[in-house]
């Protein structure tokens, strides 16, 4: 739960303004409506108390499309979104003046139907430098929640760390949002207090949010482990109808893995189900494989990087096999092995609607790698992107490859990466890849590849109109292949990826070594050989 030592840049942030900044405006718009000037002469001006309405409506409008904008770049320093706003604000005060007087009561819109912009719905202190939050600073931070009629569904907490005190500010307050509140971010929100204080604050924000009928929850990065995860056992228990769930890097293990399953009663709405980079193992993911098992509606699973083995990831595997619905399936850098993949092949003969699969880093070998080729040829017609990178697959699996590769004709990206496919299977796979009209980015780096397989991938993804980029790096390439696949991408030389970490002279050199392993073994007899 320690809080992240490395700091952003500093920057001034002109956006949002302050509550005074906008008051201040207001009082100015007021007065342009009632005042002596070269509009108002030809417009006519306003009584003070239908200009302080209408200068209210005006600010209020211009503030939701600047803050909009602002959302959309959220990188920025704000000042496209201060000059947005001041621009809303002067077409808007010259749209009052042309109704005139007494055209903009409460029973006629201020604002035209095609310059209405939604209230905020987005609550978000998230941005800018990472830091605590104590009692003083959440009175005013989140001061904008108490205002009555607000228009918040979604708040997002993430990047500052409460303590106790800003908690019990904000227990009030979430709890008077009760009613309309549908999706909470609470990722990062207890990093650097000690455990005590941590799980308290938890508690804190767990009850007041109890009841809430949430459709979004992220609960990522807060070093939960078990007691974590109970901590927050009053609102998850409380959740019928969650479509996402976020768990990531939260500790999770196996005591905490059971524990989720045990808090989340009921996920037969869940759509997304992210778990990644947990300590969940085998055992663990007993427990997740159950609330797989109980989410038929599942979308987009990620349960990369949890330390799950073979026995995991056959669990894994046969739940999934009930979520006919997934369209994401990432499973990255774990350790199904063989058998875990081939139990995963058959849970992804009924997955018709995928779209992307990411099983690098499973050890999968060409026996595993193999059976799900075979599998996918059969299903997911309209993948997009298939990724199966260090799984030590060789030549001897490129034909059950080549086979799936051929029937995916919306393929836009194929990630085979640090295997051992050589030139032989780079050839044959290039050769499955002339018919992909949709093809947009290959990744055959780190495969043992020379200028004949490269060459060949390269005369092959040069013809295709929207295709972004090759990635031959780490390969045994000569300087003068390179030059030629240089030459081949002379007129658009941006979809040849770098090749500086290629080695033009390499080798096999796990060959090399077992040769002279040999070499020495024959000479170390030799000298010991008698002749009778």
């Amino acid at each position: 739960m320690e809080l992240n030592s490395q700091t952003r840049p500093f920057s001034i942030k002109l956006w949002p303004p302050s509550q005074n900044t906008r008051q201040t405006l207001v009082e100015k718009l007021s007065n342009n409506l009632t005042t002596k000037s070269i509009f108002t002469q030809k417009y006519e001006t306003l009584d003070k108390e239908e200009a302080a309405k209408s200068a209210k409506k005006i600010e209020d409008t211009a503030f939701a499309t600047a803050n909009l904008h602002y959302e959309n770049e959220p990188d920025g320093d704000g000042g496209s979104a201060v000059q947005l706003y001041a621009k809303e604000c002067s077409k808007l005060l010259l749209e009052v003046l042309k109704r005139g007087p007494g055209k903009n009561s409460d029973k006629e819109a201020v604002i035209s139907d095609d310059a209405a912009v939604p209230r905020e719905s987005v609550f978000d202190i998230s941005k800018g430098k990472r830091a605590f939050i104590e009692a003083e600073e959440a009175h005013e931070l989140l001061s904008p929640l108490k205002e009555p009629g607000n228009s918040f569904t979604k708040i997002c907490f993430s990047n500052r760390s409460f303590g106790e005190g800003a908690a019990k500010v904000a227990e009030p307050i979430l709890i008077s949002l009760k009613d309309q509140l549908k999706e909470v971010d609470l990722s990062d929100f207890v990093a650097g207090r000690k455990e005590a204080e941590a799980l308290d604050v938890m508690r804190i924000f767990s009850a007041a949010l109890e009841g809430t009928v949430l459709k979004y929850l992220n609960l990522s990065d807060n070093a939960l482990g078990e007691k974590g995860v109970r901590a927050f056992g009053t609102l998850l228990k409380s959740q019928s109808c969650l479509e996402e769930l976020y768990l990531m890097n939260d500790g999770i293990s196996e005591d905490a893995a059971q524990a989720v399953s045990e808090f989340i009663p009921s996920t037969e709405k869940l759509k997304v189900l992210h778990f990644h980079n947990n300590m969940t193992g085998d055992e663990g993911a007993l427990a997740i494989a159950e609330v797989v098992k109980r989410s038929p509606s599942l979308e987009d699973f990620r349960c990369s990087s949890t330390r799950i083995g073979d026995e995991g990831g056959v669990a894994l595997s046969d739940a999934l096999g009930n979520c006919t619905h997934l369209r994401k399936l990432d499973l990255r850098d774990n350790m199904l092995c063989v058998e875990g993949g081939i139990s995963l092949s058959k849970a992804l003969a009924k997955h018709a609607e995928l779209r992307e699969i990411y099983l690098g880093y499973l050890n999968l070998e060409d026996e595993g790698a193999i059976a799900i080729a075979n599998t996918l040829k059969e299903s997911a017609p309209h993948l997009e992107v298939l990724e199966m990178s260090g799984n030590e697959i060789t030549v001897d699996a490129a034909p059950a490859i080549v086979d799936c590769l051929a029937t995916k004709q919306f393929l836009t990206k194929l990630n085979l990466s640090e295997n051992e496919l050589k030139d032989e299977g780079a050839i044959q796979i290039s050769k499955a890849l002339e018919g992909l009209n949709q093809l947009k980015e290959i990744d055959l780096s780190s495969n043992k590849i020379s200028g004949d397989g490269a060459r060949q991938l390269a005369l092959t993804v040069v013809q295709k109109a929207d295709f972004k980029l090759l990635n031959v790096n780490g390969n045994f390439i000569s300087d003068e292949d390179i030059e030629e696949l240089i030459v081949i991408f002379k007129d658009s030389p941006d979809m040849l990826g770098p090749l500086d970490e290629n080695d033009p002279d390499g080798e096999d050199g796990d060959e090399e070594s077992d040769k002279g392993g040999s070499e020495d073994e024959l000479e170390s007899k030799m000298k010991n050989l008698v002749v009778d």
